[in-house]
């Protein structure tokens, strides 16, 4: 298990999120946590910490009138931190090597994948053919509906067809370097990590994952180690004392594998 920073903006800020909060109209969200930081003092912190393949997500829609400001923190904190972070956040082919050249490991994808609630392979072989499957993070952030987890998009509100099981990560693993999974329903609320998709991202073990959602406690990243057969990297938002949480980042580290 790897720790896995993070750095999400909305509104030209750093923030902390609930996960399902987040709406385009009015730019609203559930904050945790708004920083005094940029996104830049972040990218630095993970840099001196020699940290790697941490995410930057743009949370603001391109329609955005903060759009413009979202983007500049985020090519600021590439530059900052040349291959030591991901980017994600309205990636398609036509903006993908923008910020690679800016300093970006790999792009994001979810919604430009994902649209009308079924998977466009045209877009995916498209941004395979782009950028490589080499710097392609396939993001199945998830929420649960009845008695399983299905991808969802669009800043997480809208649900596809596409059940996250096994099947789904063979069918994608060859378009992709790795997985990034958020457990939405429990996103940003540090209640505790969802035990059951843990589980089962556990026992996939073929692509690197990165596990985020509900971490709220030392034991929750234990419990995810454990249910994750140490497979599964964590990221931690809202519970690291970074973003005004109780878990101390240096202890976190000591942690890790």
């Amino acid at each position: 298990m790897k720790f896995r920073p993070c750095i999400d903006i909305h509104n030209g800020k750093v923030k902390q999120i609930v996960g399902g909060s987040l709406l385009d109209a009015g730019n609203q969200a559930k904050e945790n946590f708004v920083s005094e930081q940029d996104a830049t003092f972040y990218a630095n912190t993970y840099r001196r910490k020699g940290i790697t393949g941490g995410h930057i997500i743009l949370l603001n829609p391109v329609s955005s009138e903060y759009y413009e400001e979202t983007k500049r923190q985020a090519l600021e904190a590439l530059k900052a931190y040349p291959g030591g972070m991901q980017v994600g956040g309205g990636v398609t082919c036509e903006n993908a090597k923008e910020y690679i050249e800016a300093g970006a490991s790999h792009v994001i994808v979810t919604s430009y994948v994902f649209q009308n609630g079924v998977v466009n392979w045209e877009h995916l072989k498209k941004l395979v053919d782009t950028v490589g499957k080499e710097r392609v993070v396939l993001d199945l952030s998830c929420r649960r509906k009845e008695d399983a987890y299905y991808v969802v998009t669009d800043r997480w509100q809208k649900f596809t067809q596409e059940k996250l099981e096994q099947a789904t990560l063979e069918k994608f693993h060859e378009f992709c370097d790795e997985f990034l999974i958020h457990a939405v329903d429990v996103e940003g609320k540090a209640s505790g990590i969802e035990k059951d998709l843990a589980k089962m991202l556990g026992d996939y073990g073929k692509l690197p994952i990165t596990y985020a959602g509900g971490v709220g406690s030392y034991e929750d990243i234990k419990q995810l180690g454990v249910l994750g057969q140490h497979r599964l990297d964590v990221t931690i938002g809202s519970a690291l004392d970074l973003f005004g949480g109780p878990l101390k980042f240096e202890t976190v580290l000591e942690m890790m594998d």
